[in-house]
């Protein structure tokens, strides 16, 4: 049996499947202590631990650490001469007009940030060895007397020559044996030393949260005799086993959004669809994201907080806008849906948990596309009579009626959503027309048709059991991990041997790597060169298939980097100018030895074919309620039409058509074509 737990800003879902078929679980999550839904999702389900055999787990335990600044405190030790790269960071400014602009607060204060002797060049050569006596004597005790819960270290050049910051971990270790020290070196190897700087600190500031929360997520499991594996998703799209994370804990971020983005892409490729674009939407934020030949874009360029993290990052772009965004009027009379959340608690008014301002969820309430009989398959108790009643001052302030005022609030959540996608698809040089659109989470499918026809796309696929994609996304994903390293060179005559060294000594490290974690022998690799012109500020991403890394020549090299740079920049740049290796990057992985099927379940409460009334287009329309369990294969259903689910609704709008194919996604498609 494969289990996933995704836990979310508002529910925690679960997915189970084994020979018997397919479980699904969502529970309120607990934003305190967020193992605790897990285990109640554990427990809802039915399910003990014994009985699970692949156990894959996302969380929001380090994102939260960092948002809310409840990290461990931790010391920062860096090359004489440096101590306030933290403070000085970049020249640039993320709000150029605002006058009161500061830049982001580091998670270190400078009072605990310390200098050592030694210094490295850029080219790795040693032109002062570290002082070991005078850190023994004057630095090691301030280190490790029990005030600081990790030790992050960046030294100057470290990417090229870790020797320094190895040899500072391993007298800290030889004196505090339990003290984490995270080095930048083991954390992203590569140049630029704020941005290396920034990602080593934020490393070391999560790792304590991230330990303790694994530890105690596992002392539980052994506590009810589970004996399978454990493993938790990363940023990147893969999952590693629950001890390796506890080593790198920076890759803990945004796993949850990761997962859904992997299982979206899994089970759309089920029916031959690999171009899409993924629509994560549920109770507190939206997660869009660009997936090319069924894979998910990667980035290194991401920021939390204002801070940067370099390390390989699924490209999501993340707004407040889900089922609990809340519907307000700003200081202009504007109607305005988001960012802020009602969160998981109190919730949306309609949960009758104490929520007293109008969200989404309570706006779809009033137009009747969620019924709250049906609400997590008639799970939960929906007060429609709140909804109703948080809404009317709203409407009153617009001289709207109250469903009028919910299909505006609806249509603004729709449009930052479509603004959201024109980032990650327009803005890059990608038309979103030839994508289709594949959404999930509680609301997603919701909004798919509204988004699909602004964007002008014209199929949407919609997984089953979409409100839980992302807790399949667990389990469908393989084990990744990503090493980086910076090499600066001329990519001229030389390119491809270049290419074929660096491959090699990458791909041993990777292979060791692999077997500690016992990830097998079957394993992938891919390979990707951050190249750009001489005299260019940034680089870009040039994959090399490493199958062609034996044959490779310097005018493969230059011709792959110009088609990268054309896709980019609609130029491929002039063929007599030089160009530059910047880092290197190597992803390892062990695909999973068979895919866990999603399918569609069954509602938990009964739902007969019947008409409903639903508001749209500023008037009720009479429309069809259908369970998706009952849909045939093959077999269209016209809007307006409710697809319901236990774990989500869709809507199909007037003028849309749906089907059923063989692998139970939803096919929706603009017109009577089908």
């Amino acid at each position: 049996m494969r289990v996933g737990i995704e836990v979310g800003g508002t529910f925690t879902d679960l997915v189970a499947i084994d020979d018997d078929g397919i479980r699904v679980t969502k529970v309120p999550s607990t934003p305190q202590q967020p193992d605790l839904g897990a285990f109640s999702a554990l427990i809802e389900s039915g399910l003990t631990a014994s009985q699970i055999d692949d156990l894959a787990h996302g969380s929001t335990i380090a994102t939260n650490a960092v948002l809310e600044r409840k990290g461990a405190r931790i010391a920062f030790v860096t090359t004489r001469g440096f101590r306030d790269i933290l403070l000085l960071q970049r020249h640039g400014r993320n709000q150029i007009y605002d006058l009161e602009y500061q830049k982001p607060k580091p998670v270190v204060a400078r009072a605990d940030t310390f200098e050592v002797d030694e210094r490295i060049l850029s080219d790795g050569q040693v032109l002062r060895p570290l002082d070991r006596q005078d850190f023994l004597t004057s630095l090691l005790l301030k280190l490790t007397d029990g005030a600081y819960g990790a030790i992050a270290v960046c030294l100057l050049n470290a990417y090229v020559n870790p020797a320094h910051e190895r040899e500072i971990r391993d007298l800290i270790a030889q004196n505090a044996p339990d003290l984490h020290v995270s080095i930048s070196s083991h954390i992203t190897r590569e140049f630029r030393e704020f941005e290396r700087a920034s990602t080593t600190t934020l490393s070391a500031y999560v790792q304590p949260v991230v330990d303790r929360y694994i530890a105690r997520f596992a002392a539980r499991l052994d506590e009810h005799e589970f004996k399978g594996r454990f493993s938790i998703m990363q940023s990147n799209g893969g999952r590693l086993p629950s001890p390796a994370m506890r080593g790198n804990a920076i890759n803990a971020l945004l796993s949850g959004p990761a997962a859904g983005v992997i299982g979206a892409a899994r089970q759309a490729a089920r029916s031959g669809y690999r171009n899409l674009i993924t629509l994560d939407m549920g109770g507190t934020s939206t997660d869009v994201c660009v997936v090319t030949d069924g894979k998910p874009q990667l980035t290194q360029e991401f920021q939390i907080e204002g801070l940067p993290v370099r390390i390989p990052i699924v490209d999501i772009k993340t707004i407040g806008a889900g089922g609990g965004s809340i519907i307000w009027v700003d200081d202009g009379g504007m109607l305005r849906v988001g960012p802020q959340s009602a969160g998981a608690e109190p919730g949306p008014a309609c949960y009758g948990r104490g929520g007293t301002q109008p969200t989404l969820t309570d706006a779809q309430v009033v137009r009747g596309t969620v019924r709250p009989e049906a609400f997590l398959g008639g799970r939960m108790s929906i007060d429609a009579k709140a909804s109703r009643r948080v809404l009317e001052p709203v409407a009153a302030r617009f001289g709207l009626t109250v469903e009028q005022a919910a299909e505006s609030a609806v249509a603004l959540g729709t449009a930052n959503v479509v603004r959201a996608i024109q980032i990650i698809s327009t803005e890059r040089g990608l038309d979103p027309r030839d994508y289709v659109l594949s959404p999930f989470g509680g609301a997603g499918p919701l909004h798919a048709a509204s988004v699909a026809e602004e964007l002008g796309i014209e199929t949407v696929v919609v997984p089953p059991s979409a409100g839980v994609v992302s807790a399949y996304g667990l389990i469908a994903s393989d084990f990744t991990q990503f090493a980086s390293q910076t090499h600066r060179a001329l990519a001229d005559e030389t390119a491809a041997e270049t290419v074929r060294s660096i491959y090699a000594a990458m791909k041993d490290e990777a292979v060791a790597r692999a077997a500690n974690l016992n990830l097998g022998d079957a394993l992938v690799f891919e390979l990707i060169a951050d190249m750009r012109f001489v005299g260019q500020a940034f680089e870009i991403a040039v994959p090399i298939p490493v199958e062609d890394v034996a044959t490779l020549t310097a005018g493969d090299v230059r011709r792959r980097f110009s088609e990268a740079h054309h896709r980019v920049y609609m130029f491929g740049g002039d063929a007599s100018r030089p160009v530059e290796f910047v880092s290197f990057r190597l992803g390892v992985t062990a695909p999973l030895d068979v895919l866990p099927l999603l399918e569609e379940t069954a509602v938990g409460n009964a739902v007969k074919r019947s008409e409903i009334n639903l508001f749209v287009g500023g008037a009720w329309r009479n429309g069809q309620l259908i369970a998706r369990s009952d849909l045939e294969i093959g077999g269209p259903i016209k809007g307006p039409a409710l697809l319901e689910d236990p774990t989500s609704t869709l809507f199909l709008p007037e003028g849309w058509v749906a089907e059923r194919d063989a692998h139970s996604n939803t096919i929706m498609r603009k017109g009577t074509r089908t």
